[in-house]
C-alpha cells in the first residue's frame, strides 16, 4: 500500500497538477489547495451553507480505478479526476467511516466518506460518470470516485511513501457520500 502519485490545485479546477509532494496542515487540509480550509470549500456547499464543517478537505483515488477507466477507453491519468492522493493497494471504498490512513511517517487522514459523482465528469470526457457508479445486486448505488477525507495530523507526503490502515473500533459504518 503506497501514494502513487500527489496533486494539488490552488483554484477550483476539475484537474489538479502533479507535484512530487504535499505538506498536509491539520483540521484544514492540504497547503495550496483550493479545498483547503476548516469551513467547506466546495463551492455548490459553500452556497448552500458556508458554515459547515469541511469533511472534504482531501480526495483520494485508487490507482486501480485509473486502470480500469483506461481499460474501458477513458483518458484519465493522475490528477484528471481531481484526486489530491493516488493509492495503490488498498480498497478505499470498502473501508468504513472514521478509517484512519497513515501517510509516510507523519501524516493521518480520516475518511469520512463517499465522492459523490457530478457533472463535471462528463464535461471532463463523456461517458465518464456512468463509468464511475455501478449498482450492486440490491440495486443499491455504488459510487467509484474515491473517497474523502479530513487531515488529522499534519506534515509531508512524497510520492511513493507507504500507507497504513487503522480501523476504527466496530461496529463499522459504511461510507456514504458526503
Amino acid at each position: 500500500m503506497k501514494v502513487e502519485s500527489l496533486s494539488k490545485d490552488d483554484l477550483h479546477r476539475f484537474s489538479k497538477t502533479v507535484v512530487s509532494e504535499l505538506t498536509f496542515i491539520a483540521g484544514e487540509g492540504i497547503e495550496g489547495d483550493a479545498h483547503r480550509g476548516k469551513k467547506v470549500q466546495h463551492r455548490s456547499r459553500v452556497k448552500a451553507n458556508p458554515d459547515q464543517p469541511n469533511l472534504r478537505q482531501v480526495h483520494l483515488i485508487g490507482a486501480e480505478l485509473l486502470a480500469q477507466l483506461q481499460s474501458d477507453g477513458f483518458d484519465v491519468h493522475p490528477a484528471t479526476l481531481g484526486e489530491n492522493v493516488l493509492t495503490s493497494g488498498i480498497d478505499l471504498l470498502a473501508l468504513p467511516t472514521d478509517t484512519q490512513l497513515q501517510l509516510g511517517d507523519d501524516v493521518t487522514l480520516r475518511i469520512t466518506g463517499l465522492r459523490n459523482p457530478c457533472a463535471q465528469l462528463d464535461n471532463y470526457q463523456k461517458g465518464l460518470t456512468a463509468a464511475v457508479l455501478d449498482r450492486d445486486a440490491d440495486g443499491k448505488l455504488i459510487r467509484k470516485a474515491g473517497v474523502m477525507a479530513v487531515v488529522e495530523t499534519g506534515g509531508t507526503v512524497r510520492i511513493g511513501d507507504a500507507i497504513q490502515v487503522n480501523f476504527p473500533p466496530e461496529p463499522h459504518q459504511t461510507l456514504e457520500p458526503v
